[in-house]
């Protein structure tokens, strides 16, 4: 068994792309294995009890919910304090993780969800983004002139959002939003963290995941 952390991640979830954010700016390293969702390899399936990403392996201790890995990365190395925040992004990041992921995933894959009404549900998740283009009036994140944990965990679904229909989204009466996610979009940190990788298989040398 390896020695080092590895963390098991798919480009594209919103979820890992928090994960990866965190490890970027901690500087922390790990050996990056990117999963196939439709072929998944019994290592990942021995690591992650729910199949799903992301997942930390640890020497102690495996993390399979991304806010503890983001958090315990953190721990680990915080050079620009994102954990320092108020008590209100830890709310904002339970709302972006409930109701607001719920509302999303009911507009994104309303074929999934007959019996919900789309047009609803996307009303829903732009009321919780017009309380956050409201909160970034007047300053570049969340809580200031300096990101925190918060917008970290927050912009990756804010961007599977507003990608939907994304000429849709920037119609919308929320400037301080889209400039947000735009920001973040043209950011060296989205750059890297979503550099492609070719799915890991047994036998692969360790792809090192870093700053």
């Amino acid at each position: 068994m390896a020695h080092h952390p590895i963390l098991w991640t798919f480009r594209r979830c919103p979820y890992a792309m928090r994960a990866r954010l965190a490890l970027a700016s901690s500087g922390v390293k790990v050996e990056l294995r990117e999963v196939r969702l439709k072929d998944k390899p019994q290592a990942f399936l021995q690591t992650s009890t729910s199949g799903t990403v992301p997942a930390l392996r640890l020497p102690d201790q495996v993390l399979d919910e991304s806010l503890d890995i983001m958090i315990w990365v953190l721990e680990q190395s915080d050079p620009q304090r994102l954990l320092d925040m108020p008590q209100e992004g830890w709310d904002l990041i339970a709302d972006n993780d409930g109701p607001f992921k719920v509302a999303l995933d009911h507009t994104k894959y309303a074929t999934r969800y007959p019996d919900v009404n789309e047009t609803v549900e996307r009303r829903k998740a732009a009321s919780y983004l017009v309380s956050l283009n409201e909160r970034l009036a007047g300053q570049s994140w969340l809580f200031g002139n300096r990101p925190t944990l918060a917008d970290l965990a927050l912009l990756p679904f804010v961007r599977q959002f507003a990608y939907i229909d994304r000429a849709w989204f920037d119609a919308q009466e929320w400037p301080n939003l889209i400039a947000w996610l735009d920001r973040f979009l043209a950011s060296g940190a989205f750059m890297h963290i979503m550099n492609k990788h070719s799915p890991w298989t047994e036998g692969d040398a360790p792809l090192w995941f870093s700053s």
